[in-house]
């Protein structure tokens, strides 16, 4: 049963194309048939038609894009943003380099593959400016490449601050951060509010295939580097079908054991884009996987129905729930927002709840996190937020389940110096030759 109508791309050629969302036994599927290079059909969602339409209950509100550009050849092949585009904004991704210091044989970004090059202050500076006057100040997201590997990380930051802006998290891998004393202390000192740190398994076999080596020890001194100088960590787990879907539970207990300092755990379930070595699988991690996960492997802990949607994305975007840590150890399932989902309705709440959740301790905790003795409000409210913990997944989309509909409510972009503000996974787009729509 046709259940949808949306537009695609082929996964061939990236020519837009008509697509169907179809309802079936096992799920909802979308098909889609190029002219010239044939019929295609990827898994969106597992279970009943009725689960899937409650789970899209969506924020309808458009928030125009500041100065947007003019839409041309139509979306996806105008974003900058173009006027077409339903949101301003949220977090932007600003790629400091391309090189990094691991080969993995899964990289969104394909990074170490092209001659080296690292944007200079100068061009960070324009960059900084550009996303001021077109809607900021938006939360900058340190990406590559591999950001530690730029000996002037520390100075990229004040500039941003000098900027405007305040909210910086440093997506990484984190060998730097656990190789060289004090380099966290620095970073902190410099205004880096948070560490999205990749963690995808508590088993180096798991690393061994999606990042090409044994690296559990590094990654778990990296965590203890971060606490030790106050900035809040996320583990970041790429969950790839037959690889480590089975480490979702101890990830879960392992971040929590570690509050405050780990704030949270954000999943995102492969999608087959830029340098992806394994085979593509016809049974995607998709969302109802992903929360079927969750509860059973926490027993309980944490159930599928405490998650909802983005509020401030389309919903088929990504989950979320926050928990309250209670005094003996036990978790509080905090409630959802009305209107579709349960942290942000619009792009600028979004980025408020990302930096109040995700960021570190306030300068009056003792490292442990015990309140200092003030006896204030803003206290109580920092151990309350202290004991708060998120966990959230982002499913990103690839030429397969490309979906405009999604990419035009997007909030999480690239900034690139010739384009501008391009949606992540229109940007990232590759066909299956790997050539990029967007990608330099």
């Amino acid at each position: 049963m046709i259940i949808g109508r949306t537009e695609s791309v082929c996964p061939v050629c990236l020519k837009k194309l008509p697509a169907s969302k179809m309802a079936e036994a096992d799920g909802i599927y979308m098909e889609k048939n190029c002219p010239e290079h044939g019929p295609f059909r990827a898994l969106l969602w597992e279970g009943d038609l009725r689960s899937y339409l409650r789970w899209g209950t969506e924020n309808t509100a458009v928030e125009t894009p500041v100065d947007g550009r003019a839409a041309e050849k139509g979306c996806p092949y105008d974003c900058g943003l173009c006027t077409e585009h339903l949101r301003k904004g949220c977090c932007m991704l600003l790629e400091l380099t391309n090189r990094c210091n691991l080969r993995c044989p899964v990289c969104f970004a394909s990074a170490g593959e092209k001659e080296p090059k690292d944007l200079s202050l100068e061009e960070i500076g324009r960059q900084y400016d550009y996303l001021m006057a077109h809607g900021g100040p938006f939360n900058i997201q340190f990406s590559g490449g591999e950001p530690t590997v730029r000996d002037d990380l520390p100075q990229v930051i004040r500039l941003g601050r000098e900027k405007g802006f305040d909210f910086f998290q440093l997506n990484t891998n984190g060998l730097r951060l656990a190789r060289e004393p004090g380099y966290t202390e620095k970073l902190k000192a410099a205004g880096l509010s948070t560490v999205f740190l990749q963690f995808d398994a508590l088993d180096d076999r798991v690393y061994q295939v999606l990042r090409g080596r044994p690296l559990l020890a590094e990654k778990e001194r990296a965590v203890e580097a971060c606490a030790a100088a106050g900035l809040g960590t996320v583990l970041v787990p790429v969950i790839a079908p037959g690889v480590n879907e089975d480490q979702v539970g101890s990830l879960l207990r392992w971040a929590l054991k570690r509050m405050p300092a780990v704030r949270g755990v954000h999943f995102q379930p492969l999608s087959t884009f830029g340098r992806c070595a394994l085979p593509k699988s016809d049974r995607p991690v998709t969302i109802p996987r992903m929360l079927r996960l969750i509860e059973e492997q926490t027993q309980g802990l944490m159930k599928a129905e405490d998650f909802s949607g983005g509020g401030a994305e389309n919903p088929y975007c990504s989950f979320h729930a926050s928990y309250l840590r209670r005094p003996d150890g036990s978790l509080k399932a905090l409630p959802k927002r009305a209107g579709g989902g349960c942290c942000c309705t619009g792009s600028d709440d979004s980025r408020d709840f990302v930096a109040r959740q995700w960021s570190g301790q306030a300068e009056d905790f003792a490292p442990d996190g015990e309140l200092a003795d003030t006896g204030s409000l803003d206290a109580f409210l920092e151990q309350a937020r202290l004991n708060t913990f998120a966990v959230s997944g982002m499913l990103f989309q690839d030429a397969w389940n490309f979906d405009l509909a999604r990419v035009r409510r997007c909030h999480i972009c690239e900034i690139d110096s010739a384009r501008g503000m391009v949606p992540f996974c229109a940007y990232n787009l590759t066909d299956t030759q790997g050539r990029a729509l967007y990608r330099p």
